[in-house]
């Protein structure tokens, strides 16, 4: 699987000559932003699984920014983000409004009573602006629950992703391990 990945993700020195990235080839040019162990990936894991919740079209900047800020894998970091996109994003807002809505209580915070989650409401022949707008009166509609929740739920899926690649991690060397006694 490494192997297959490393043939894939480009060298430190493409990056220094694209002249796109050159003002960053000092940041992006540090070592454990292309390694592949287990705490470079389980942190890129977690930096996709947390900017993939940034709202709009800065998923990807957001998880570049930190996976360089934290010096974890940066490729892992953005292909995670891909996790919320058109299909996922409501049922996962809808999770997070919800998660809002039941620590609201905890935190001391006061909710508007009988408010409730529902679907944004996007006519058929809306075009791209129409669609953002929409989008964007939905989202504010949600209000707080929502502003507490999307922060909470990211953090909640950083940590269990980055669980959860550890110990895949681990599994997979132990079982590894294993096999190779058996064989000797």
């Amino acid at each position: 699987m490494k192997k297959l990945i490393r043939k894939y993700l480009p060298d430190t020195e493409s990056l220094r000559r694209n002249r796109w990235l050159a003002p960053f080839a000092s940041s992006l040019g540090h070592p454990r932003l292309w390694h592949l162990n287990r705490h470079s990936c389980a942190g890129g894991v977690a930096v996709g699984l947390f900017a993939g919740l940034i709202p709009g079209p800065l998923q990807m900047l957001g998880a570049a920014l930190l996976a360089v800020l934290l010096r974890v894998n940066l490729p892992l970091a953005m292909v995670v983000t891909f996790y919320s996109n058109p299909l996922t994003i409501v049922p996962l807002y809808a999770v997070a409004w919800a998660y809002g809505r039941a620590v609201m209580p905890l935190l001391g915070m006061t909710m508007v009573p009988g408010a409730t989650f529902r679907p944004p409401r996007i006519p058929e022949d809306a075009g791209f602006g129409d669609w953002i707008s929409a989008l964007t009166d939905w989202f504010v509609a949600l209000g707080e629950p929502l502003l507490v929740g999307l922060p909470l739920l990211a953090l909640t899926l950083a940590a269990i992703g980055y669980v959860t690649v550890l110990g895949a991690w681990r599994w997979h060397l132990v079982r590894s391990w294993r096999s190779r006694a058996a064989r000797h």
